[in-house]
């Protein structure tokens, strides 16, 4: 087991560099805009270089988007929180780095789930708007030390008839007027002389819509906002508001986006890869009219797996072969021992096990003992018989994420080949330490500081690589 570990940090922190692809992040010379602001963010003052990553539950659970904050933080210094859905727009909402608080007498509005039913206000990058028509109803921010602020940006609904919000943070009292004879989206920014720990945004008057807000400090550094919604697809993004998501762009500035959606959208019923395909460039080529010129990186769908035998055959003309796992194996012929396939030695990967079972072979953890008495049960890997799959839909969303992203000039990440390859996401829930739940979907704490530290360490080699552009 630790072999395979070491195996895995060797890879993320070593990625292979060709012309066009470093590790698993491929066309990386889009990014250029971004590795410049990068390379000048450690120890300089004013915006922090700023990353808006939206997408599904991946994003918004901040496992891995947490991880990748941290990480980029403890190298060039916090630039703040970022960007966040306002208030607590679900149960079970955690956000790292600061703390949140609502208080009754809000209505919640979702692009997809339980608040899309029956949507109240506009919606934007966040995908969540939270409405209240009760005076004095209350949301609150607090940051933990290394996420204090000096620059803070709520966005909200103007509109005709509409309240008006009450934004404190220590002394300071600022007022956000909504009323308005048209209906427009509006984001107030508010400049600290000294950081700030919390915030707090109080309604006062007729009703209010917030949109999203977000915690800057301008000392240089990095800013990592995750905005998403769980269980969302791409498609879904479409049913936010085109002026609120131009409107927070331009306040927000972000220096690179990243779009990290794909798994919802393998584990559908059906996935039709020409639909997908307009979808996707649909809503890539939305995103650019309405942020301009910032680079884009597109994440693609990783391994994950299920045993839902009606997702056998989601998707056209692919066809998934089982996984093989941990499992007791029969006992061997206590007369005939047939030779069994040695497991890796410690310098050696688990897809040599996966390689070895897709020609056939038991694959035994060790060689068994002479057999002097009865047969004993054996630990080994193995196709169960309520096997567990990568659903085909996965493989047709990435081809088309793949294939679009370098026909539309973004930068892709291969999320699903620096875990391993297919199948990789049973060793990430079986062998410890798991790094995935059992749902063979989401990641453990320690997965996504794995996940993370690989793609910043294929961003760090395309850097590396490309380091001549800003010399």
């Amino acid at each position: 087991m630790i072999g395979l570990l070491a195996l895995a940090a060797a890879t993320a922190a070593a990625p292979a560099v060709t012309a066009d692809c470093a590790g698993g992040l491929c066309d990386y010379a889009v990014l250029k805009p971004y590795f410049e602001k990068l390379a000048a963010a450690r120890g300089s003052g004013g915006k922090p270089v700023h990353i808006l990553q939206i997408g599904d539950s991946h994003t918004i659970g901040d496992s891995i988007t947490g991880a990748w904050r941290e990480a980029l933080q403890a190298r060039y210094g916090s630039g703040g929180r970022g960007v966040m859905p306002p208030g607590r727009p679900f149960q079970g909402y955690n956000p790292r780095g600061v703390s949140v608080d609502m208080s009754p007498g809000w209505t919640m509005s979702s692009i997809f789930g339980p608040g899309s039913q029956n949507p109240v206000g506009a919606r934007g990058l966040s995908g969540f708007s939270i409405t209240s028509s009760a005076a004095g109803a209350r949301i609150a921010l607090t940051a933990s030390a290394n996420e204090t602020f000096t620059r803070f940006i709520l966005c909200a609904m103007a509109q005709p008839g509409a309240g008006s919000l009450i934004i404190s943070a220590g002394p300071q009292v600022e007022r956000m007027e909504l009323g308005a004879l048209i209906t427009r989206p509006e984001c107030k920014e508010i400049r600290y002389d000294r950081p700030q720990y919390a915030v707090s945004v109080v309604t006062e008057g007729g009703p209010v819509t917030i949109t999203s807000w977000a915690s800057f400090r301008d000392q240089g550094g990095v800013a990592l906002s995750n905005v998403g919604v769980v269980g969302s697809q791409f498609v879904h993004f479409s049913r936010n508001d085109d002026s609120v998501v131009a409107e927070e762009l331009r306040s927000y500035d972000p220096d690179l986006i990243v779009i990290a959606y794909g798994t919802n959208e393998g584990f559908a019923p059906r996935v039709s890869p020409q639909e997908y395909e307009i979808t996707l460039r649909t809503q890539i080529s939305r995103i650019r009219r309405l942020a301009g010129r910032v680079p884009i990186l597109l994440i693609g769908a990783p391994d994950a797996l299920t045993r839902r035998s009606e997702l056998l055959s989601n998707a056209p003309t692919y066809t998934p072969a089982p996984c093989a796992e941990p499992a007791t194996l029969p006992p061997l012929d206590p007369v005939v021992a047939p030779a069994p396939v040695a497991a890796p030695a410690s310098s050696e990967g688990i897809d040599d096990v996966l390689d070895a079972l897709g020609r056939g072979a038991d694959v035994a953890k060790t060689a068994p003992p002479a057999q002097t008495g009865p047969a004993a049960p054996r630990t080994g890997w193995a196709i169960t018989a309520r096997p567990l799959f990568p659903p085909p839909g996965l493989k047709a969303v990435r081809d088309v994420q793949r294939k679009v992203a370098h026909q539309l000039r973004l930068a892709f990440w291969d999320w699903e080949a620096r875990m391993g390859g297919r199948c990789t996401a049973v060793s990430w829930v079986k062998l410890q330490p798991t790094r995935m739940r059992g749902d063979y979907v989401h990641y453990t704490t320690l997965g996504g500081q794995d996940v993370a530290g690989r793609l910043q360490a294929d961003l760090d080699a395309a850097m590396a690589a490309g380091a001549g552009w800003w010399r």
